[in-house]
Parts: structure tokens; C-alpha cells; sequence
């Protein structure tokens, strides 16, 4: 981008970024339970409250509107205290922050099976690496022009609307930071063709590995991990021990 085009992206992005109200599907959870539920390589998805979360809403046609991962409290020396997540912000670009920037907001975390502790660790890690990155301001004007008003466009090609980034190195969205962090271990999330699911019992019979052909992490989107088969949803409130005849109901 030019620099009038960056000067107006980043504009545009503070005014995307400005919260409104908007009534959320379910309360936010206990910032305790949630914090003491999740582990290092889990994805924290977001029903965001601000311009730019209705449109990701709408074009995905989800609850979540933002991503961020999980990396463990202090995960390095130079870490703000308190700091566990890594996200990209349409202003601040990538960073890192603590559970505090989401205190309020209706959460689900998302966990990938079967990782092994070096596994997790290169997954933050990758995540880690990117901080810094600038926000890709090219997908900011892309979802503003799909804003206001909401348009008639056809639910099959909501999805391609989020997929017109720039696609340079240094530039990225929130959910195709943590998709590229995955692929770079090669675990799945959605196969190319998602009318396959390449990892069903079938295959295990049938001698040969199952194959997966994955899509790439630019088409990506929140709500991608929460209807993946290969991340399981961890809920802070059953973590933490609910027992229902606790409930005093009142009538």
C-alpha cells in the first residue's frame, strides 16, 4: 500500500475497532474458571463487540468474530506481566495481551488433540514470532464495504469476502496468525474439500494413512476452529465443577 492508503486504512481500522453495543448470545465466563481452564496451543475465540466484529459475524454467519492463542502467563522475559494470549489487533497489529482484554466478552475455547509438549511449544512459538506484524489493513477495506448497509450477498460467497488479503509476510489477520502457527506443524483444521472428513474410523482399516489436503490458512476464519473435528470444546464453567443442585432457582 501507498501511503495515503495506509494513512486511510489506519483510520478506517480505529473506526472498525470502536466498541458498540451489541447484545451478546451467552454470558462471558468467570475470568477464574476461564483462566485456569486453558492451556498452552488452545485457541481462545471471541464474540467481539465493535463495527468490525459485525461484519466477521455476518459474513462468516458466527457467533466468533475474533481469535487469539493462547501461550502461556510470562512467556518470555520480555512479556507484560499478566500477558498469555497472542492476537492481531486492526490498530496495534500483532501482540500479545493478558485475559483482562476479553473480561467481558462471550468466549469458547477451542483445543487441539493429541499435541505433545514440543508440539504446543512450537505452535506458541510460531505465534510468538509474529508479534509485531502489522495488521492487514487490505482486509479492513475489504469488510468495510460489506458493513453498512448489510448487503444481499449470497451465503456462499460470505466466506470469500475474508479472503482478499494482501498476503504479504509481514501482515496478518487474527485467525490466519493461529491457522499458520498450526500449519506449521501440520495439524488440521478444515480439509481443502469440506465435504470430506479424512480422518474417520473407515480409515483406519484400510491399511494406508489418511490423507489430508489442507485449506490454506488465508481462508481461514474464527469460526473455522469452533466447527473443525479436530479441536475440542472446553467449557470453563463444567471445568471447573458444576454441579447443577448447587442452583438455587428462583421461579
Amino acid at each position: 500500500m501507498n501511503s495515503a492508503a495506509q494513512f486511510a486504512g489506519k483510520w478506517l481500522a480505529t473506526y472498525l475497532s470502536k466498541e458498540v453495543e451489541i447484545k451478546s448470545t451467552a454470558p462471558p465466563s468467570n475470568p477464574l474458571h476461564l483462566q485456569a481452564s486453558l492451556r498452552p496451543g488452545d485457541v481462545l475465540l471471541v464474540e467481539g463487540n465493535t463495527r468490525l466484529s459485525t461484519a466477521i459475524k455476518y459474513l462468516t454467519q458466527s457467533t466468533w468474530s475474533h481469535a487469539a492463542l493462547y501461550v502461556g502467563i510470562n512467556f518470555n522475559s520480555t512479556a507484560p506481566e499478566g500477558h498469555c494470549l497472542v492476537d492481531a489487533d486492526t490498530v496495534h497489529g500483532v501482540r500479545s495481551v493478558d485475559l483482562g482484554k476479553f473480561a467481558n466478552l462471550h468466549t469458547r475455547i477451542c483445543r487441539p488433540i493429541g499435541l505433545s509438549q514440543d508440539e504446543r511449544l512450537a505452535v506458541t512459538q510460531a505465534a510468538i514470532s509474529k508479534i509485531g506484524y502489522q495488521y492487514d489493513l487490505r482486509n479492513v477495506f475489504d469488510l468495510a464495504r460489506y458493513l453498512l448497509p448489510t448487503p444481499p450477498v449470497p451465503t456462499k460467497f460470505r466466506r470469500q469476502m475474508l479472503s482478499l488479503g494482501s498476503g504479504e509476510p509481514t501482515r496478518a489477520i487474527c485467525s490466519t496468525l493461529i491457522a499458520e502457527a498450526f500449519q506449521s506443524i501440520r495439524y488440521p483444521i478444515l480439509p481443502l474439500d469440506t465435504k470430506h472428513n479424512p480422518i474417520s474410523p473407515g480409515d483406519s482399516h484400510s491399511g494406508r494413512p489418511p490423507t489430508f489436503q489442507p485449506k490454506h490458512y488465508s481462508f481461514l476464519t474464527p469460526r473455522d476452529f469452533d466447527v473443525s473435528p479436530y479441536f475440542a470444546i472446553i467449557k470453563p464453567t463444567v471445568e471447573s465443577g458444576f454441579n447443577f443442585h448447587d442452583l438455587e432457582w428462583v421461579e
